[in-house]
């Protein structure tokens, strides 16, 4: 009996210990649609199973709506344990001010330099040498998604690049249905063009108009079939009448749609609907022309706060982010790729493996944020934006228009 005791003693004081050492860790971000919550949730789990507590500050709507809120909490004193941001220059203003916690010490214990792929995304979180965010996926907005059994029930194939999925389109309306879904968000209208002309133009046309600034080149001939193609899509997509992407992603998965260009987070909807990819949808890396992925994505800081007890829990939940077991668990559910080139990913689906396969063999290009200023970045969302909802502006007025832009960007 004494024995039975003094274990039910042990095990009460270690419960009440790891009790006392749970730390609350607020954690921002806007993953909100079905297949983003399942993901977020590993997350959670695996942080949990520290015996901290993840509590969940998801912000509705997109990164345009969410960034505004978290970087205004940070800057007004009132910060979250940790938030997400994407890759690129988003959080450099708060890094350069001195908000944001240093995560060099546990990245070299970790060999992140060796582990992370491509080496542009541990470059994103690197300001001074120092490294200030965990990167923890590669999302690729190079895609165009389509529902099989929508082209097969208007009798024409599946299409298998953008010249073919625009030929069908006159036979989707005939059937009513809308050939191809966007919502109304800016970033969407913007997503699709860069999409568009990354895989009519060429990767090289898009890394010198938005990293080099290439003027000529924006308002060259090549361009001119770019915005000839975009007002081509903004036509199919007249009769949308969504606002957010995840909508509009539905109407694909519910057949109201025939495709959507979207980023490779539209496969968690596939995923959650239950659909099989190469059987139920076909995914289109470079929209079937130039196959290339996007090295975006999703990284995490952690504001400065002075609390040590937090700050372990940051230092923690960063560790957590990157271990390949919770890689492996979130990027399977979000669609993403994971950031570690050394985790098995035998339970990647067809997408998926289209996505490595690309990946592995560096046809990769850096996203919006890496190139130009989030500023810059708002004019180009606001041209297209307008673009897409107004039939009376010219592709060539909207040419115009982005060469401005281009010219002044930072």
């Amino acid at each position: 009996m004494k024995a039975l005791r003094a274990v039910f003693a042990a095990t009460t004081a270690l419960c009440a210990a790891t009790a006392a050492n749970a730390t609350d860790l607020e954690v921002t971000h806007w993953w909100t649609s079905g297949g983003e919550a399942a993901a977020v949730a590993e997350f959670a789990k695996a942080f949990n199973a520290t015996g901290n507590n993840w509590v969940d500050g998801a912000i509705a709507g997109s990164g345009g709506t969410a960034r505004p809120i978290i970087i205004s909490r940070i800057t007004g004193g009132d910060p979250m344990g940790a938030t997400q941001f994407n890759h690129g220059r988003q959080a450099e203003e708060l890094v350069e001010a001195g908000l944001m916690l240093d995560l060099t010490e546990i990245a070299e214990e970790g060999k992140w330099r060796d582990i992370i792929r491509p080496s542009s995304l541990l470059d994103s979180c690197t300001v001074d040498g120092r490294i200030y965010c965990v990167p923890v996926n590669i999302h690729s907005q190079q895609w165009l998604w389509l529902n099989n059994s929508v082209f097969e029930n208007a009798g024409v194939a599946v299409p298998t690049n953008w010249d073919e999925f625009s030929a069908a389109a006159s036979k989707l309306q005939e059937s009513g249905i809308v050939p191809l879904a966007m919502g109304q968000q800016p970033w969407q209208t913007t997503l699709a063009f860069q999409v568009i002309l990354t895989a009519l133009a060429g990767p090289e046309a898009y890394t010198k108009i938005f990293g080099e600034k290439d003027v000529d080149l924006a308002g060259g001939p090549e361009l001119a079939k770019v915005f000839q193609a975009a007002d081509a899509a903004r036509n199919m997509a007249k009769d949308s009448n969504v606002q957010n992407w995840n909508d509009a992603t539905t109407m694909v998965i519910t057949g109201k749609a025939g495709g959507q260009i979207m980023g490779d987070w539209a496969q968690g909807e596939f995923q959650v609907a239950d659909l099989v990819a190469g059987e139920d949808y076909t995914c289109l890396p470079g929209l079937g022309v130039n196959e290339v992925i996007m090295t975006g994505g999703d990284a995490f800081y952690f504001p400065k706060v002075d609390d040590a007890d937090i700050t372990a829990a940051q230092l923690e939940l960063a560790k957590v982010m990157i271990s390949p077991e919770t890689q492996v668990a979130f990027n399977l559910k979000k669609g993403s790729l994971p950031v570690r080139g050394d985790v098995d990913l035998a339970a990647a689906n067809d997408c998926m493996r289209k996505g490595l396969d690309i990946l592995s063999q560096g046809k990769i290009i850096q996203s919006p944020d890496q190139l130009m200023s989030a500023d810059s970045l708002t004019q180009v969302n606001d041209l297209f934006v307008e673009f897409f909802n107004n039939p009376d502006m010219s592709a060539e007025d909207a040419q115009a228009l982005f060469v401005s832009i281009v010219g002044n960007a930072d």
